[in-house]
């Protein structure tokens, strides 16, 4: 039986810097709520979240797990004024922001953590820039202050430089750096403390600002603290926490601030079911496990459920449900909106995917960059070439931003990576997990093709005596702004023709542009259709199909890359490389040789600072160089610099372009392609 109460919850999300203490801190929420006897510890493995054996023997989180525990409001008389928080612990080291990727679509609020001891890294910087640009409610919570080094002043001043101005210390630390580092709250009676809050909050708030310098009296502290959660939960202003997740120090301030200032979601069970796919994992019989948060309606066991993209969608029915609820997955009949939940039952399911009515739920993916590296997957034995891409195909569903990619003339698998981590990461699971022992070839960098300008091409149906494609397609292709996509228009009548073959030609566009003229992918492209024309379907005179005479999908798969890549190479396209920013602290007298290292490595320092006996520097670095760079920084710095580095962009490569030897058939070679098609459409009969 439904509740009539609306349900109040709130998915948070607890991100960080590896190393900064993230998973500690979700082991002592957990406790705080009574989900767990007592913490579990990182170095022990025997933490809530981090299940896999790979990531406790590592310390380090690599899959996103999601633990769901209740925070009662002891001033409220009803259990319905209760606060359900769906936990979603993530991953800090970047070579998995991936799964930090699928999880920001669903989150209502995060937990930003960051060490007292390191500061703002380059991983914090990128999560808080996308953060900031989703405009996703955020605290700041400054961990590990019972640690030698923590630093409060210099942790608040990094912060308000690197993260974001709009920034409200809750209150100060004290015996910092001992066991004894103790959290306290700031309140009403403390002036210094409204001060700041006005004029932070003033920022965006006329009124409260009038309110402050015509009221003798100050503005009500109970106004401030509202507008203070008013503006957290427009992502306008962050408030900051201080304390240690292995003491519990600052632990209640925090979990008050959770309480009252990211805002939760009140989710009516009524209506059509809807919600959204972030995570999908194998079961014990081999059946896609599908996590799903529900934004809307009920959805129940047995029920025949549509679930896809805007592009492709299908049908299935759900088998089994498992919601997440006070520390562990219940079964039950059915899942209502506000709650996470594992379906089974979808086989077709993917990360990203919709379920039910998906209209106004936000787009999954596409808020950090795509991999930036790539290598290949070699099988120690040549006999498990078959196994070996079947388990790659399962990775691949857990996180499709590893691109895997077939090379069927050389038979080599191909994966996108986001760093070196990643890569023994795969290597240790496919040899733990499924007994497959791997290499891998060299590391090299991935870059992108842009148009240079713009082109087209047409190839008609009657003009097509060289070949067997009964269609007609005419495309153009110009540039589209950077992180933009491929668009694909049309600019014939939808009725010219069959919707399937016009899908036909669409799909094969983004297939196609996954290798542009030198090989590498066009991201960036708006693709028109000019032309249309086929064969309506004709048969015999004793009604037998002839393919000979009607024009199939298969036609206008086959005709489109032709004519996509006649397009593109009227227009031309430009390599480019991903860039890093870069962020070097180096001490003085070696400004010298570092600046000539920079150089070396292509590195274009944008800003040089004088911290008084060190010199801050930042800038662009080619992707492809940082690695060299971090290797000599030791040397050239007696071990005393730091550097951080996180992509950016896309810039041209200078000098000749270079190339990435293509996979499948080359639609640039029109011989041998047509030749290629027709003998694989030969072996089909």
């Amino acid at each position: 039986m439904q509740s009539r109460h609306p349900f109040k919850g709130l998915n948070l999300g607890i991100l960080a810097h590896v190393d900064a203490g993230k998973t500690t801190l979700t082991e002592r929420l957990l406790h705080a709520a009574g989900v767990i006897d007592r913490p579990g510890s990182v170095d022990d493995g025997s933490t809530q979240t981090d299940s896999l054996a790979l990531e406790r023997a590592r310390g380090i989180t690599i899959k996103s797990a999601v633990v769901s525990f209740t925070l009662a409001n002891e001033l409220a008389a009803q259990p319905a004024d209760d606060l359900t928080v769906n936990l979603i612990d993530t991953p800090g080291h970047p070579d998995f922001i991936a799964e930090v990727e699928r999880v920001l679509s669903v989150l209502d609020g995060v937990v930003l953590v960051v060490s007292a001891v390191e500061g703002v890294q380059a991983q914090t910087r990128v999560l808080m820039r996308t953060l900031k640009r989703l405009r996703i409610p955020t605290l700041i919570f400054v961990n590990k202050i019972d640690r030698r080094g923590a630093d409060y002043a210099a942790t608040l001043r990094g912060i308000t430089d690197r993260l974001s101005p709009a920034v409200v210390p809750m209150g100060t630390a004290t015996a910092l750096g001992t066991r004894e580092a103790h959290f306290s709250a700031y309140g009403p009676g403390q002036a210094e403390f409204t001060d700041r809050l006005v004029e932070a909050l003033a920022d965006h708030d006329d009124a409260l600002l009038a309110s402050y310098v015509h009221n003798a009296e100050g503005v009500p502290y109970e106004r401030l603290r509202a507008a203070l959660a008013e503006q957290t939960g427009r992502a306008l202003v962050h408030p900051v926490y201080y304390g240690s997740a292995a003491t519990g120090a600052g632990l209640p301030e925090l979990i008050g601030g959770i309480r009252e200032l990211l805002p939760a979601a009140v989710s009516d069970a009524e209506g059509p079911p809807a919600g959204e796919v972030f995570k999908v994992e194998r079961g014990p019989a081999g059946e896609k496990v599908a996590y799903v948060r529900m934004r809307a309606g009920t959805l129940r066991t047995r029920e025949v459920v549509r679930f896809g993209t805007a592009r492709v969608g299908h049908e299935a029915k759900v088998t089994a449900i498992s919601v997440f609820d006070e520390g562990g997955t219940d079964p039950r009949r059915c899942v209502s909106a506000g709650r996470i939940a594992k379906l089974s039952g979808l086989p077709g399911i993917r990360i990203g995917d919709t379920i039910g009515d998906a209209t106004g739920q936000p787009g999954a993916g596409g808020h950090f960059a795509p991999p930036t590296l790539e290598t290949v997957v070699v099988p120690a034995d040549p006999s498990d070439k078959v196994p070996l891409h079947t388990a790659l195909t399962l990775l691949a569903e857990q996180d499709p931003l590893i691109n895997l990619r077939q090379d069927d003339v050389r038979q080599e698998l191909s994966l996108s990576l986001y760093g070196e981590v990643q890569k023994e990461v795969i290597q240790a699971t496919l040899a733990d997990e499924l007994g497959l022992d791997v290499g891998f070839r060299e590391t090299t960098t991935i870059n992108i093709e842009r148009p240079a300008g713009t082109g087209a091409a047409v190839e008609f149906k009657e003009d097509d005596d060289t070949s067997q494609f009964l269609a007609t397609v005419g495309l153009r292709v110009e540039p589209a702004p950077p992180g933009s996509g491929v668009d694909f228009r049309l600019e014939v009548e939808l009725g010219s023709m069959p919707y399937a073959f016009f899908r036909a030609v669409e799909d094969t566009v983004y297939a196609t542009l996954r290798q542009g003229l030198y090989g590498w992918e066009v991201p960036d492209v708006i693709v028109t259709m000019t032309h249309s024309g086929y064969n309506p379907r004709q048969s015999h005179s004793h009604a037998t199909f002839d393919k000979a005479m009607s024009s199939t999908g298969g036609d206008f798969r086959n005709q489109t890359p032709l004519v996509l890549m006649a397009a593109l190479q009227r227009a031309g396209t430009v390599v480019h490389e991903p860039l890093h920013r870069f962020h070097l602290e180096i001490p003085a007298d070696t400004l010298g040789a570092v600046l000539s290292a920079l150089a070396r490595h292509r590195a274009v320092p944008l800003t040089t600072t004088d911290r008084g006996g060190a010199y801050e520097l930042e800038g662009d670095i080619p992707a492809a160089q940082v690695h060299a760079l971090e290797q000599q920084l030791p040397g050239l710095t007696r071990g005393e610099g730091m550097l951080d580095a996180a992509f950016d962009h896309y810039a041209p490569v200078p000098g000749p372009p270079p190339t990435r030897q293509r996979t499948g058939l080359n639609p640039l070679d029109r011989k041998e392609y047509r030749l290629r098609v027709l003998r694989r459409g030969l072996s089909q009969v």
